[in-house]
Parts: C-alpha cells; sequence; structure tokens
C-alpha cells in the first residue's frame, strides 16, 4: 500500500491509493475513510456488515486508529427496511460508551449486490 503521494500536500497521507481514489485520507489527525462496500455480495445485510465492518476496522488500524475513535458514520443502505438487522451488528461491534454520531439512509449504490455502503471519519489514537 501507498502510504504516501508525492503531491504538493505533503501533509496529507494517503493509504490504499487506487486510479480513482484512496482507501484513506490523513490530515491533521482525521482519518478520512472512503466508502467501505462487502468485498463480497452474496450474503444478506447482517454478513454484508459484518464484512464492511471488519474493514472499516482493518483501515482505522493502518491509519493508526481505533473504532473507539469514530467521529461520524455515514451508513447508506439500498432497502431502509434492513436497518433493523444491520442495527443488529452495528451495535454488537461498536464500542461501549464510544457510538459515534451516525445517518443512516436508503440508497442505490454502484453494484446492485451491495446491500450496504459506510463511509467514515474518525481521529487517530
Amino acid at each position: 500500500m501507498n502510504t504516501k503521494t508525492d503531491t504538493p500536500n505533503q501533509d496529507i497521507q494517503r493509504i490504499g491509493m487506487a486510479a480513482r481514489y484512496s482507501e484513506a485520507a490523513i490530515f491533521n489527525g482525521i482519518v478520512y475513510l472512503a466508502g467501505m462496500v462487502p468485498e463480497r455480495g452474496d450474503t444478506d445485510i447482517r454478513g454484508q456488515t459484518e464484512d464492511v465492518l471488519a474493514q472499516v476496522e482493518q483501515r482505522l488500524k493502518e491509519a493508526g486508529s481505533d473504532k473507539s475513535r469514530i467521529l461520524r458514520t455515514q451508513i447508506y443502505l439500498t432497502d431502509i427496511r434492513e436497518i433493523g438487522a444491520m442495527n443488529e451488528v452495528w451495535d454488537a461491534w461498536v464500542v461501549p460508551g464510544s457510538a459515534p454520531p451516525r445517518a443512516t439512509v436508503q440508497a442505490p449504490l454502484a453494484d446492485p449486490g451491495y446491500r450496504i455502503e459506510i463511509v467514515v471519519t474518525a481521529a487517530q489514537a
């Protein structure tokens, strides 16, 4: 993984660079994650939520943070009626006493197999 760019913005660190996006950017101790989608689209909302949250946790670790330091979360569901099942997985994952501000909305996603996408902003440890 590329951990720093060769751009004039040397104070911005980018992790997991691709041609079109980065998996994460870090600036002034704040970690901005790209929208995380399931690596497997063939599971139900619970499985996809577990998959995405594991990715979030890994990306935060790579960026020097963890799930207790999340400042804000945006969750996109293709079917808002699945919010209850998604919340069961979320509630088991989130650090007690550290639940971040969160928005959850229904939205079409880039791949019809995706049921969820999660965007996270966190403070570095």
